[in-house]
């Protein structure tokens, strides 16, 4: 792929993209969400921006999320996710949109899970190339108390807009530690490897530090440190190549470390 194309992560918007996020459902329930009531979980939240695995898929402007989830008492779970992103950051692109299901379970301070994700990103395509960046992952994962790790495999042909891609990693290595009741410190190290023949030039690690706080009613409120650092240079002046309508390129540093405030509410 061309470095004038995009990066190898996953990952703004105006106004319509937004009502449409809202409106919409997103992936993903926990165990622990189920066990705590209904299987049935909806999730709304605002961030100052969207970060995925380090990599800035909003162009620094901020986000909105909608999530949908079941998790069913035998440990099985489905879920979907939509998220605006920025068409600087995925051509032709406004929508992130997640599916996914899989199974976990506990034995102790002792836990384990595999899901099947597929992400789409509606209309988006690299005009260049031809390649959409649509593409599906198989995650595995195990946990210990507060320590995790987990492991994703890209199963799609492509990964991203990346061409032959199939069996790009990503892994995911971590810490949800509670320091009170209602506060939790979040840790977290990636390191992402992309298939492929001159894929490499794609690969990334990245970072990220922060502080949850659950407040009063099913809301949340999180303050993240993050930070990514690229294998080559493709990262830090990232572009589409797709000019603007002023007819420049918008260049960004999309690896860049940033702190984000993020608002979530749980019904």
């Amino acid at each position: 792929m061309s470095t004038r194309h995009r990066p190898a992560p996953w990952p703004t918007r105006r106004l319509a993209p937004l009502t449409l996020l809202l409106a919409a459902a997103a992936p993903c329930v926990h165990a622990a969400d189920a066990a705590a009531g209904s299987p049935l979980t909806t999730t709304l939240s605002v961030s100052s921006q969207y970060i995925s695995r380090g990599i800035r898929q909003t162009w620094g402007k901020p986000a909105a999320l909608a999530e949908v989830d079941y998790a069913h008492p035998s440990g099985w779970s489905a879920g979907t996710l939509v998220t605006n992103v920025s068409d600087r950051f995925i051509e032709n692109g406004t929508v992130e949109w997640d599916l996914y299901g899989g199974y976990s379970g506990t034995a102790g301070p002792l836990g384990w899970s595999a899901t099947v994700y597929w992400y789409k990103y509606p209309g988006a395509r690299i005009g260049a190339t031809d390649t959409a960046f649509d593409y599906g992952e198989l995650s595995a994962g195990i946990s210990w108390k507060s320590l995790y790790v987990r492991y994703n495999t890209t199963y799609s042909h492509d990964f991203f807009g990346i061409q032959n891609a199939r069996g790009t990693g990503y892994l995911d290595v971590g810490a949800d530690h509670p320091l009170t009741e209602k506060l939790t410190l979040n840790l977290h190290a990636g390191d992402g490897r992309v298939a492929g023949s001159g894929n490499d030039i794609w690969n990334w690690r990245d970072i990220k530090a922060g502080l949850t706080r659950q407040l009063e009613d099913g809301w949340t409120v999180a303050l993240n440190y993050t930070r990514a650092i690229g294998a080559t240079g493709v990262y830090d002046r990232y572009t589409t190549g797709v000019p603007r309508a002023d007819g420049r390129l918008a260049v960004s540093n999309v690896a860049h470390r940033a702190v984000v405030v993020s608002l979530t509410r749980k019904f």
